[in-house]
C-alpha cells in the first residue's frame, strides 16, 4: 500500500508516464495530409490537392525535407469504396498530376465509387523536381540533335541539379519513392489501395508490392518494366523486335505488300547509306535544313512511332520516302509522337533512377540488335558517367510471389515493354498473376476501351477468396482486343486525274 507522503510523487510519475505514452502514441500516428479543393488541367471535376513533407534522405528524418505533391480525384458516390486506385506514372520522370486528364479518362469508371490518387513521385512534377532546361522548339535540327550539343545541355543540367537544395541524386531511387507513396496512403487514411502502373510505373508497382504487400488489394501492370530489365540495353533489342514484326506484317498483308514491295530492302538499304547529308524540313519551323544524318539518329526516329500503332502505320511510307532521300515523313511521325516539348520527363530524375538501378547491371544482360545498334546505350553511359546516384537494396531486383490478384498487360507491337518481359514477370509472381497480351497494341493497352472495362471488373470484384477466378475472368474479359487488327499501312492520297475524253489532249487545260 502506498504511503500518503509518497502520493504526490506517484501522481507526478503517473503524469509523466501518461505524457510519454501520449507522445509515443502521437509519434506512432502517421502524419495527416490536409487536402484542399483544386483544379487540374483538363479535368472537368474539382480535385483535392495537398502536400506531404518527407525527408530527402530517409536515414536522416530530421534533415532536409521535400514536398510530395498529391492530388485526389474524389469518388462521385456518397458511399464510396474504402480502397482507392493509386496510379504510378511512367518514364521514369513523368508527373502523374500533369497526366491527370488522360488518367481520369482511362480510370473514369473507377471514379464513381473509388478515389483516384495521383502522386508526383519525388523528382517529378512539383515534388522536388529534377528538371533540365528545355531547348526552344525552333532550334535547328542539326544543332539540337548533335551529340556535342546533347552533352553540353546535360552537363549544364547536372550543374543546375547539384545547386538545388534537394539535388542529391542518391535519394531518388524507386525504393525510396515507394516509401513516400505508402506514407501518402497512410496520411490519407486508406488501409489498402489498388495499384495501377504504366511502363516505368509498373516497376514502381512491383516495388510497392514487395515493400508493402499488406497494403495492396489488387495490382495492374500495363507495359511491364521489371527492376532487372536494364533499360538502355533492352531498348535496342525490343525496338528490333517491333520493327521485324512490322516488316513481317506488311509482307503478309496483300495491300501493304503491293504498296511497299521493297520495304525490307529499303529499310536495310537506308541504314547502309548512313551517315549521309540530307535536306530535312523542320517539323516546327517548316524551314528546310541541310544536316548529316547518322545511323543512330535514323534508328531512333524509326523506333519512336512503334509506341502507337496508328503512327507506326505510317512507317512503311516514311521508310520508303527516306530511302529516296525525302526524310520529312519520318521526322513528322516523330514530331507527332513527342510534340514540340518532348516527352515531358524530368530528366534529372530519369537519369537518377536509370543510372542507379539499370546501369550497374549491364553485365547481366546480353541483347542483340543488328539495326538499332548501341547508340542509346552509349548515350546513357555518357550521361551516367561521374554521377553520384543511389544504391537500391539487393531485394529490389527480386520478384517475390504476390499474395493478391495481379493483372499484367502487354502490347504485342510494343517497342519498349513487349510481352517477353510481362511473361517472365508473370511466372515469377506466381499463381495469382495473369498475363494478357494484346497482339497488335503498342505501348500501353489501357487506352483501349475493352481493356479498361476488363481492368475495372478485375479491381471491382469484391471476393478475395476467389482471387484466381477473378483474375482469370478479367484476362478473358480483354478478349475483345485480341482480334484487333494492326492499322492499315498509310498511303498518300493520289491527286485525281481528270478522265481523257474524245478530242481532248491528255494534261491539257480546259
Amino acid at each position: 500500500m502506498t504511503k500518503p507522503s509518497s502520493l504526490p510523487h506517484l501522481l507526478r510519475g503517473l503524469a509523466l508516464v501518461a505524457t510519454l505514452g501520449a507522445a509515443a502514441a502521437q509519434a506512432a500516428q502517421p502524419p495527416s495530409l490536409s487536402l484542399k479543393p483544386c483544379r487540374l488541367r483538363g479535368v472537368e471535376h474539382e480535385a483535392r490537392c495537398g502536400v506531404l513533407k518527407r525527408p530527402l534522405d530517409p536515414a536522416q528524418p530530421q534533415g532536409t525535407q521535400i514536398d510530395i505533391h498529391v492530388a485526389v480525384l474524389p469518388a462521385v458516390a456518397r458511399v464510396k469504396k474504402p480502397d482507392p486506385v493509386l496510379f504510378f506514372a511512367g518514364g521514369p520522370g513523368q508527373s502523374a498530376i500533369d497526366l491527370a486528364q488522360p488518367i481520369s479518362h482511362m480510370l473514369s469508371r473507377f471514379g464513381n465509387r473509388r478515389d483516384v490518387v495521383l502522386i508526383d513521385q519525388r523528382g517529378t512534377g512539383r515534388s522536388a523536381p529534377l528538371k533540365c532546361a528545355e531547348e526552344s522548339p525552333g532550334e535547328p535540327l542539326a544543332k539540337s540533335l548533335h551529340m556535342d550539343r546533347q552533352k553540353e545541355l546535360w552537363q549544364a543540367c547536372v550543374k543546375t541539379l547539384n545547386a538545388l537544395p534537394h539535388g542529391d541524386l542518391r535519394h531518388y531511387t524507386t525504393s525510396i519513392a515507394m516509401a513516400d507513396a505508402d506514407a501518402v496512403r497512410a496520411a490519407l487514411g486508406y488501409e489498402q489501395v489498388n495499384v495501377v502502373g504504366g511502363s516505368y510505373g509498373t516497376r514502381a508497382v512491383l516495388e510497392y508490392l514487395r515493400q508493402f504487400p499488406q497494403q495492396v488489394r489488387r495490382a495492374v501492370l500495363d507495359g511491364v518494366a521489371p527492376p532487372d530489365m536494364v533499360l538502355p540495353v533492352t531498348f535496342a533489342a525490343d525496338a528490333q523486335a517491333a520493327m521485324d514484326k512490322m516488316l513481317d506484317d506488311c509482307e503478309a498483308d496483300t495491300r501493304c505488300a503491293s504498296l511497299y514491295p521493297r520495304l525490307r530492302a529499303d529499310w536495310k538499304g537506308l541504314l547502309a547509306e548512313l551517315p549521309k547529308e540530307a535536306r530535312v524540313i523542320h517539323p516546327i519551323t517548316g524551314r528546310e535544313e541541310l544536316m548529316t544524318l547518322t545511323r543512330d539518329q535514323i534508328a531512333q526516329w524509326a523506333r519512336v512511332p512503334h509506341y502507337t500503332p496508328v503512327l507506326a502505320s505510317g512507317l512503311p511510307y516514311a521508310i520508303t520516302e527516306a530511302k529516296a532521300g525525302r526524310f520529312t515523313p519520318l521526322v513528322g511521325l516523330v514530331s507527332a509522337m513527342t510534340g514540340p516539348r518532348g516527352m515531358g520527363l524530368a530528366m534529372g530524375m530519369h537519369f537518377a533512377v536509370v543510372c542507379a538501378e539499370d546501369m550497374p547491371r549491364l553485365g547481366s544482360v546480353t541483347e542483340v540488335s543488328t539495326d538499332f545498334g548501341d547508340g542509346t546505350l552509349r548515350q546513357y553511359k555518357e550521361a551516367c558517367a561521374g554521377l553520384t546516384v543511389g544504391t537500391p537494396p539487393a531485394a529490389f531486383y527480386t520478384l517475390p510471389p504476390v499474395k493478391v490478384p495481379t493483372l499484367l498487360l502487354s502490347g504485342g507491337a510494343d517497342p519498349a515493354t513487349p510481352p517477353r518481359h510481362g511473361e517472365r514477370v508473370s511466372k515469377a509472381l506466381g499463381p495469382l498473376a495473369r498475363h494478357v497480351v494484346i497482339p497488335q497494341a503498342g505501348h500501353g493497352t489501357l487506352s483501349l476501351g475493352c481493356v479498361r472495362d476488363a481492368v475495372f471488373r478485375f479491381v471491382d470484384t469484391e471476393s478475395a477468396s476467389t482471387a484466381l477466378e477473378e483474375v482469370t475472368a478479367s484476362a478473358k474479359g480483354a478478349n475483345c482486343a485480341q482480334k484487333m487488327p494492326r492499322p492499315p499501312a498509310f498511303a498518300p492520297i493520289q491527286p485525281r486525274v481528270p478522265p481523257v475524253t474524245a478530242g481532248s489532249t491528255p494534261g491539257a487545260q480546259r
